[in-house]
């Protein structure tokens, strides 16, 4: 039997092929990379859009007649529900009326605290929040006074304890995360609606930096007043009115159950985001309730959009 001898390797045809070899393996190497970086990179963007409402209640008062509370929760539950609101900013809400709209509202959680002990006692500025969509992933009050960690503090010349509820959300199908506060500035003092707004902005620039921000409330105070003028003149926040795409209502959000005349009427009520919103519609909702209203504010629904990465 004969053998066959194997030649042995050409050390000069493998040093001719090492370019080739060298050129495969940067190939691999490359794939290798890109497949990091799909996995980690975020997807296709898409657009988020949410309902932001703003109500002043009106706190439950006997005084009030025809346009007590009793009269009017099971309208404003059915606004709220009605609207399809993700997020709703309360204010003057008593304890009771609290337990009305967790009773008719089970799809909402909510944030807050009673103003006066910092539990539940006073009016709460009260965060509606629809669970289904939304989970807190972070939250909080705070007192609009010189003392602001101190429950039931009152800051200077105002003639109410003022506070201010505050959460981080995260919008549970896309990942992405907003910050939204709700207050109610007081009705008598002037340096405190101006030193409250300063205070307000500080904390909202410390406790959610780098984050889409929504504001709402009652500052008790006009467009052309020094307090909105100093949530305008930050630079990250704008009035949802201005930017809308669509506005509809009155060009007034306090009325007294439709007492004052409406040429003294006055707009108080407002919604503010930050420049990563664009806002699609405003809605100044004045409707009448039977014998009564929603409250003796109009409720305000705004329409936000933006787009966020899915990862």
């Amino acid at each position: 039997m004969m053998y066959t001898k194997r030649p042995r390797p050409d050390g000069q045809n493998f040093y001719r092929r090492l370019p080739a070899i060298v050129s495969f393996l940067g190939i691999l190497f490359m794939q290798f990379i890109l497949l990091i970086h799909l996995a980690c990179a975020p997807g296709p963007a898409s657009e988020l859009e949410l309902k932001v409402m703003t109500y002043n209640v009106r706190f439950d008062n006997p005084a009030d007649g025809q346009h007590n509370w009793q009269h009017r929760r099971e309208a404003a539950a059915a606004l709220i529900r009605s609207q399809s609101a993700d997020l709703v900013g309360t204010q003057e809400v008593l304890k009771n009326q609290l337990d009305d709209f967790w009773q008719r509202l089970p799809e909402y959680g909510y944030l807050g605290v009673g103003r006066e002990d910092g539990q539940t006692a006073g009016e709460f500025s009260a965060i509606f929040y629809r669970k289904d969509r939304l989970q807190v992933i972070k939250s909080g009050n705070f007192w609009l006074s010189q003392t602001p960690e101190i429950p039931g503090s009152r800051g200077w010349d105002a003639a109410c304890e003022r506070i201010v509820t505050w959460g981080l959300f995260e919008e549970k199908a896309s990942g992405f995360r907003l910050a939204f506060f709700n207050t109610h500035l007081d009705h008598v003092g002037t340096i405190a609606r101006r030193e409250s707004v300063r205070l307000l902005l500080d904390r909202i620039q410390n406790l959610t930096p780098d984050l889409p921000i929504i504001l709402s409330g009652d500052f008790n105070a006009p467009p052309d007043s020094e307090p909105i003028s100093l949530i305008l003149d930050s630079g990250y926040l704008t009035d949802t009115r201005s930017r809308a795409a669509s506005v509809s209502g009155p060009t007034w959000s306090f009325h007294g159950f439709g007492r004052v005349p409406e040429q003294q009427r006055l707009l108080i009520d407002f919604i503010f985001v930050s420049p990563q919103f664009e806002v699609l519609e405003y809605r100044n909702i004045f409707d009448r309730v039977g014998e009564t209203y929603y409250s003796d504010h109009n409720p305000i629904l705004v329409r936000l959009k933006l787009r966020v990465s899915r990862r």
